[in-house]
């Protein structure tokens, strides 16, 4: 094997441990905060634990990918792995919920660099022709390591000590760290580069004052009643939001080097490609929440076996993930969008469909099929944006992508929070109306295609 090859060998499985960590600590999290919090104590704060990592993972990631632009993405990432390690450790000694929430804060400052600058890099080892099939990989492993984050927290909290649910994170992220440290070689700029403060700082005012006010009225109280969204904390945050961003996109405008640049939105790959990851994940996010609830309070399991209830929907999207892989270097994005989404539509509406009297099988059926769908879409909308613009651009192209659906997921889940006081049925079929937008945003994307790119 020639020293090349070895090295991509390290560097994807420095970028394939990475994943792991990523994907894996919000499921261990959630399963073992129950006992956290019992032991902390601080009750009122516990929604807090996973807002703040929200927070700082989501409001990072474009800036981590301008940065990786501009830096290098070895660097980028290794900052972004360094925080997240140095995070977990830190949340593995705290003594209190507070000192809790704002290490969970350090460890998702780290996060936002891990998935989109991973792949940021593999788009920049690999040829054209083997990035679909590495990014259905990549979506494999992160929906086994959902699965079993579950599992693993609840051995971890009945085992040993809860601090075990972050200790965890260090014998697999030190590893990738030393990894790629060394496999991964990167040409040094010379040129001198102008950082966007004003950007930045506008970027974060608009994504916290949103994703606060999403946070506040429809997750704090229970079922986020419309009061929630008419007070005035609400409207004063979604206010903020708003001149912020028209703010933000009037000095992209004029800055050197933008955060965001605005003409990559030109391209239909990035423009309609967010808009669907936006929809879809808004309407993933939503259904992921509610499905325990339902069974829980309408049909009587348990929440061990509501938790459990997911998995045939992350196993189903190993399937089509591997399959649209393979796919993508033959058919145009689009060719993969359409009929992923359509069946998709079809979960959602089966979901919507739903009653007391549903059997364990029906609902086991009906997530199967969502999964089905959903498979083959976040690993081509992914492909779509890295290869839709220039190697000087891929950091920027793929962390949008992943920032619109973090955004997506958020005020799916609010929205949910909202429409629980009407019904279950009403949470999923907002979740079909979402679906259905990405499904027309998707018509939208041309006949982009894996290995015939347009370059700005």
């Amino acid at each position: 094997m020639s020293n090349e090859a070895r090295n991509v060998r390290l560097i994807t499985t420095a970028l394939l441990l990475g994943l792991i960590l990523s994907s894996i600590d919000q499921t261990i999290v959630s399963t073992a905060m129950p006992s956290v919090s019992k032991e902390l104590g601080g009750l009122s704060l516990y929604s807090w634990v996973f807002a703040i990592y929200m927070l700082t993972s989501t409001t990072s990631m474009p800036i981590y990918g301008k940065m990786a632009d501009l830096f290098g993405r070895k660097k980028m990432y290794l900052i972004g792995l360094f925080f997240f390690l140095t995070g977990s450790l830190l949340c593995g000694f705290a003594q209190t919920m507070s000192e809790l929430i704002v290490y969970r804060g350090i460890q998702g400052l780290g996060a936002g660099a891990l998935m989109p600058i991973a792949f940021t890099i593999i788009a920049d080892v690999y040829p054209p022709e083997k990035i679909g099939k590495f990014q259905g990989l990549f979506s494999a492993v992160f929906a086994v390591s959902s699965v079993l984050g579950p599992a693993v927290g609840g051995m971890i909290v009945e085992q040993w000590d809860w601090g075990w649910i972050f200790f965890i994170n260090l014998p697999i992220g030190i590893p990738a760290f030393i990894l790629l440290a060394v496999s991964l070689t990167e040409k040094k700029g010379t040129a001198k580069r102008s950082i966007d403060w004003l950007g930045a700082v506008t970027l974060c005012g608009a994504v916290i004052s949103l994703l606060l006010a999403m946070v506040l009225a429809g997750n704090e109280h229970a079922g986020g009643t419309p009061s929630d969204w008419q007070s005035p904390r609400t409207i004063g945050l979604l206010g903020s939001s708003a001149i912020l961003i028209a703010l933000f996109l009037w000095i992209e405008t004029k800055a050197k080097e933008p955060i965001l640049p605005l003409h990559l939105f030109r391209l239909p790959a990035i423009a309609f490609g967010n808009i669907c990851g936006f929809f879809v994940s808004a309407a993933l996010f939503s259904a992921i929440a509610c499905i325990p609830l339902f069974v829980q309070s309408e049909i009587g399991m348990s929440p061990s076996q509501a938790g459990y209830l997911l998995s045939p929907l992350m196993l189903a999207t190993i399937v089509t993930s591997t399959i649209g892989g393979r796919l993508m270097s033959k058919v145009s994005y689009r060719s993969i969008l359409i009929p992923s989404l359509a069946v998709m539509a079809v979960g959602f509406y089966l979901l919507q469909q739903m009653e007391p009297a549903t059997t364990t099988s029906a609902i086991v059926l009906n997530l199967i099929v969502i999964g089905l769908g959903m498979g083959a879409i976040y690993p081509t909308l992914g492909t779509a944006a890295v290869r839709a613009v220039d190697p000087v651009h891929r950091g920027v192209a793929t962390s949008s992508s992943q920032f619109f659906r973090s955004i997506g997921g958020t005020i799916g889940v609010s929205v949910m929070g909202s429409l629980l006081s009407y019904s279950h049925r009403a949470v999923f079929l907002a979740g079909l109306f979402f679906v259905c937008v990405s499904l027309l945003s998707s018509f939208f994307l041309g006949k982009a295609r894996l290995l015939s790119r347009k370059r700005l």
